[in-house]
Formats: C-alpha cells, sequence, structure tokens
C-alpha cells in the first residue's frame, strides 16, 4: 500500500508539472515549475526530464518546457471518443466563423473545468486555450456557469477576470436541466469590448443550444 502511495504521489506531481505548462501563456523554465507547483528543483526536474522522454514535455531552443508532440495524438484520440465533442464541433466552427473570435468547449471535472474542444481566432491577436488544459471554477464566464454560481438561461460574460486583457462569453449546455458543458468565445477585450455579452451573447446562446439539441 505504501509503495502505490508513493507512485500515486509521483503521478500527481507529474499531472501538476503538466498542468503548470499548459496553464502557462510561453514555455516553461525549471524554476517557472517549481515556483506554480512547489515541487522541489530536483524533483521537478527529475520527473520533467521522465515526461520529456515520454513526449509528454518537449524543451524549445532555450531549454524551456513546453507540452510535447505526443499530447496532440492523444488529444485528437480522447476527443474521438468523446461523443459530445465530435457533435459539438462543427457548432462551434460556425459560431468561430460568425464571431470571428476563438470558441472554446469545456466541461466540470472535479474542482476544475477542462476545454475538451478549442478553435482559434484567425486574428493575428488571438486567445489561445489548449485543448486538454484544466482552469479553476468561479473565474472567467465559462467558470462562474460551471461552478453553479451563474443562471443557466443566459449568456454569461466576463471582462478580465481570468486573465488580463482577456474577454468571455459563455452559455451552457443544458441536458435535463443540468449543464453538461459550456459553449464560449474569448478574445482581446480591445476587440470585444467592455460589454462583450451585449454583441455576442445571441449568438452564444444560439450555440449552445444547438449543442444540446444535436446531442445523442
Amino acid at each position: 500500500m505504501e509503495r502505490n502511495l508513493r507512485t500515486v504521489g509521483v503521478l500527481d506531481k507529474s499531472m501538476a508539472l503538466l498542468d503548470a505548462v499548459a496553464s502557462s501563456s510561453g514555455p516553461c523554465r525549471l524554476g517557472d515549475l517549481v515556483a506554480a507547483t512547489g515541487i522541489a528543483k530536483p524533483t521537478a526536474h527529475r520527473l520533467a526530464g521522465a515526461l520529456e522522454a515520454h513526449g509528454l514535455l518537449g524543451r524549445d531552443d532555450d531549454g524551456a518546457y513546453r507540452l510535447g508532440l505526443r499530447l496532440v495524438g492523444l488529444g485528437h484520440a480522447a476527443a474521438e471518443d468523446w461523443p459530445l465533442g465530435a457533435v459539438a464541433r462543427p457548432v462551434l466552427e460556425e459560431l468561430r466563423s460568425a464571431t470571428g473570435e476563438s470558441v472554446q468547449l469545456y466541461v466540470r471535472e472535479g474542482d476544475q473545468r477542462t476545454c475538451v474542444v478549442s478553435l482559434e481566432s484567425p486574428h493575428e491577436l488571438r486567445t489561445i486555450v489548449a485543448e486538454g488544459v484544466r482552469l479553476p471554477l468561479g473565474v472567467g464566464s465559462a467558470g462562474r456557469i460551471l461552478d453553479g454560481s451563474a443562471p443557466l438561461d443566459r449568456w454569461v460574460a466576463s471582462v478580465e477576470e481570468r486573465a488580463p486583457g482577456v474577454a468571455s462569453v459563455s452559455a451552457a449546455v443544458v441536458a435535463d436541466g443540468e449543464p453538461v458543458a459550456v459553449v464560449g468565445i474569448s478574445g482581446p477585450v480591445g476587440r470585444l469590448g467592455a460589454d462583450p455579452g451585449t454583441r455576442f451573447g445571441p449568438a452564444v446562446e444560439a450555440a449552445a443550444a444547438a449543442v444540446a439539441a444535436a446531442m445523442p
């Protein structure tokens, strides 16, 4: 039992490192990983090396860590096995075309939310949310819907709530009265404005309803 607990601890720390890199706005140096996770530097270095060896982390030319390319294949395989993601993707593509902004689909996993589909805006200045990244509940329009602090029957907007300079508009995908996912758009405040819900809320609501209607 003690050995199993140690194994779980290693897995937890490895996942913390992956989450730290995924949540970062750019590649992370070892010191960044230590600061973000609280893991001791020798342990972080050893685990990051193991993750790199398995293709789950990569290194840039300066030696900083980024997500590894193996995660791309794993992400696509997971998405194909998850029917809601496949159902939602065409709707999300239409929403991106209609708004010109980055579009995401989130689901709740425990005390966090996970981005399961992410489509980037064609604009050079855009928000980028990696598929598979886990973000906190309670902040950001999607996070507030999934933690139950925002209504399910209308769009929710946020401005610089989770990240400086970023605005978002989200709406719940509701099944049997419960939010099974959230559709959202996000982009720079300079383009979405201080009141993004008035402009984009109806389109996001319509997309969330279309995903719900297409669910098997």
